[in-house]
């Protein structure tokens, strides 16, 4: 297949996608095998030519998608002007110490934090798919140790944990929101 239409196709593909695709998915399309070394080159080929465009392609945790440039949403907002949750102190302190600190247990971020987490925190972090149990520590009790998931890193934009800002600039936002 000539790779000027492959493109086409992996274009047409991720654009109709509704979730991140993986580069396993993408080559399921073709009869004839795609090397991985031909698929990077064709997805680095597209990025290229949405560089000026309002939407870019962006590799994630999960996969390769399109999505809307940043300086475009203000205005995409207005057509639906929905409030995104608000979360609590607890709720964002416990998730950042999972995602700096992981895998760790429950114990571990009642001793940063210095007191005892809620089991609404975690059970909210759960259900919207930003951590999970990844296993459990080999102490008594074998207490489970939360890690983040794939969806955290996709919802901010990541592809591996090591792209979160630095810590301290976490914690002066925290302490900029918090004081206001």
């Amino acid at each position: 297949m000539e790779p000027s239409l492959v493109k086409k196709v992996l274009e047409a593909a991720l654009l109709a996608a509704r979730e991140p695709m993986t580069p396993l998915e993408l080559r399921k399309m073709f009869d004839e095998e795609l090397s991985t070394d031909m698929l990077r080159k064709l997805l680095d080929e597209l990025r290229t030519e949405y560089v000026e465009r309002p939407v870019e392609l962006v590799q994630l945790a999960s996969g390769w998608r399109f999505r809307t440039r940043a300086e475009y949403l203000p205005y995409l907002e207005r057509l639906n002007p929905e409030k995104p949750p608000k979360y609590s102190r607890a709720v964002l302190e416990t998730l950042a110490i999972i995602a700096y600190r992981q895998p760790v247990t429950r114990g571990d971020i009642e001793e940063i934090r210095g007191v005892a987490v809620n089991a609404n925190v975690v059970k909210t972090l759960e259900e919207r798919g930003w951590i999970d149990v990844v296993g459990h520590r080999e102490t008594p009790g074998r207490p489970a140790l939360f890690a983040t998931t794939k969806q955290f890193l996709d919802d901010l934009g990541l592809r591996s944990v090591s792209e979160l800002p630095p810590l301290e600039q976490i914690s002066q936002t925290l302490e900029l929101k918090y004081e206001n």
